[in-house]
């Protein structure tokens, strides 16, 4: 059974300034998110993941399209649908102005609950989330970890079905990072809420969900659980960087003829290969280089990681979609937050 469930999600939006052509954020997504999970949406900057999530939140309509989340249809009954959902944004919504008791009670009677049942789940989760000492004082007196723990509680207050999380560890530091980590963990440890987890950090990924899709380019490219999408990467990586002046025109060609060693990939400086013992390749590897006039600065052997399943899928490391994020979208996504 699907918790969330998603068909040709198509989205456009219209590109900033005197230029009238149109941005696609989503350009036929498809997703099914199972009860009870952690699943993770996964891709660089522009991707579609935070439009992705607007839409399922009934934040956004999108030009085609169908989507249902706890089977509700988002479309035809976003008022319903509303009721099953909790949001933890990229932006705090707490305020600042008031305690973290009584942002959580505000929260509750949003949703409906009376005071009294308001105040005792508030307390609740104070407590699971280490807070109580802090219940009475001013979130703008909080650290940033404390406040993306309130965050989440904001969002839990009502007892959703289905939890999105959209970037819940951008701006947090390493340990603030590993303690929502851990909260993040004994949600579904329960098994009683879902819990979409939009981030463009692969370990954070890896770490927390049990099943992941990766966007790129406003689609889903591939979709499974981490280990078995790496497990399909069967082998060793062998990872070359190459000098700043090398001349890569050759360097696919020399590598692809050597046995054992396939999927060659040249991104700039970088390059990517698989063989079945990474260790005995790499001696032919440097050799084939230096054949063809480009030695290699430096080289690493290492299991295959989320990086490989992501560059085996868009054909680029995952550092280089981060870089090449259209800065009319990100220009998008900003405005379309802020709006």
């Amino acid at each position: 059974m699907f918790s969330i469930e998603a068909r040709g999600l198509v989205k456009t939006y219209q590109a900033a300034g005197k230029n009238k052509s149109r941005i696609t954020a989503l350009a036929g997504l498809d997703l099914s998110v199972p009860k009870g999970t952690i699943f993770a949406l996964v891709g660089p900057n522009g991707a579609g993941k935070t439009t992705t999530v607007k839409i399922l939140t009934t934040l956004a309509t999108p030009d085609e399209g169908t989507a249902r989340v706890a089977g509700i249809d988002v479309l035809a009954s976003p008022g319903r649908a509303r009721t099953v959902i909790g949001v933890v944004a990229q932006r705090s919504g707490a305020d600042p102005m008031a305690t973290g008791r009584e942002n959580l009670i505000l929260q509750g009677h949003l949703h409906g609950l009376d005071t009294r049942t308001a105040k005792r789940r508030a307390d609740e989760l104070l407590e699971h989330f280490q807070l109580t000492d802090a219940a009475r004082r001013f979130v703008r007196t909080y650290s940033g970890g404390m406040q993306r723990r309130l965050d989440v509680a904001l969002g839990l207050m009502h007892r959703p079905a289905v939890l999105f999380l959209d970037e819940p560890t951008t701006g947090l530091d390493p340990q603030a990072r590993t303690a929502m980590w851990q909260e993040i963990g004994r949600l579904a440890a329960t098994g009683d809420t879902t819990v979409l987890l939009t981030t463009h950090y692969l370990d954070e990924a890896d770490r927390l969900a049990s099943r992941l899709a990766i966007v790129d380019r406003g689609r889903v490219v591939a979709e499974g659980e981490p280990e078995q999408l790496k497990g399909e990467l069967k082998g060793d990586v062998v990872q070359v960087e190459l000098p700043a002046d090398a001349d890569q025109r050759h360097v696919s060609d020399a590598l692809s003829t050597l046995p054992g060693v396939r999927d060659v990939l040249v991104a700039g400086h970088a390059v990517s290969a698989r063989s079945d013992d990474g260790a005995a390749a790499v001696p032919a590897v440097l050799a084939a280089l230096a054949g063809a006039g480009t030695p290699a600065v430096s080289v690493t052997v290492a299991r295959p990681s989320l990086d490989e399943v992501y560059l085996r899928y868009t054909g680029r490391r995952y550092r280089q979609g981060q870089e090449q994020a259209p800065a009319t979208t990100r220009r998008t996504q900003l405005t379309e937050v802020s709006g």
